[in-house]
């Protein structure tokens, strides 16, 4: 209903996930292009948490189920499902399966919400991607993309660590064996971008309201973006009431 009424009145919607401005992403991609780096897609994981302590529980919005009722599902889950989203060119999975693992509330709060949250999505195609969130874990942000040929990994996908250039890394394991002789070869290369962490005229946050601006400045609607945010939000959606079901697929 949201998306309709902004087209309708030639207003631009755009979520702040800004991971999806990084030029990081941008390289991302061409190594997984089917044929290249890693081979053809088979998996993606990922996990995205922090320790929110005492103060977060007792006031933070996102632990009512009034203001956030998905809890550390609707906040950081939301960046892993968009991640494994945009690794499949936005195909919805087929179906998912989530889990509550634990939940909390602060005062007042009608209901617990998810503190702690795993999912699974299948796809079509023989792709699966797996997540963890959590409100009572330490700082995490990792994503891992396995192929048929190698993997790929990002140890700070959604808030690169503090510096001038934003990195992954791929990896092309070998297993060598010559009669009784054997090495595990690791055949890992980085690579980097020159795009500052934060704060910064390269940084990924600037990048995200330049291409905002941008695009309202052309008079155009960029359908994309909405599209892109509807569909990480039905998934959310999705893994809740799988949950709520006992953790049962669902479809998507």
């Amino acid at each position: 209903e949201m998306i309709s009424i902004c087209e309708k009145h030639k207003v631009q919607f755009m979520d702040g996930v800004m991971f999806m401005h990084s030029r990081r992403l941008e390289a991302v991609r061409e190594h997984l292009l089917p044929g290249k780096h890693i081979g053809s897609l088979r998996r993606i994981t990922s996990a995205f948490s922090f320790n929110g302590g005492s103060d977060f529980e007792a006031a933070n919005i996102r632990m009512s189920s009034d203001l956030e009722p998905h809890g550390c599902l609707g906040d950081l889950g939301w960046y892993s499902i968009r991640f494994s989203l945009w690794a499949m060119n936005w195909q919805l999975p087929a179906s998912v399966s989530g889990r509550i693992l634990s939940q909390a509330s602060c005062p007042g709060s009608p209901a617990a919400v998810p503190v702690e949250f795993s999912g699974e999505l299948i796809f079509e195609g023989g792709v699966s991607a797996s997540f963890y969130c959590s409100f009572i874990t330490e700082n995490q942000q990792w994503c891992h993309v396995s192929g048929s040929q190698g993997s790929l990994r990002i140890d700070d996908f959604v808030l690169p660590f503090f510096g001038s250039r934003v990195c992954f890394e791929t990896e092309k394991p070998h297993f060598r064996m010559e009669r009784c002789v054997f090495n595990m070869e690791s055949h890992s290369q980085r690579h980097s971008i020159d795009e500052y962490s934060n704060n910064h005229p390269t940084s990924q946050e600037t990048n995200l309201f330049r291409n905002f601006a941008q695009q309202v400045m052309s008079g155009s609607l960029n359908r994309d973006w909405p599209e892109q945010a509807l569909k990480t939000q039905r998934v959310v959606e999705s893994c809740l009431a799988s949950a709520r079901a006992g953790g049962k697929s669902i479809p998507a």
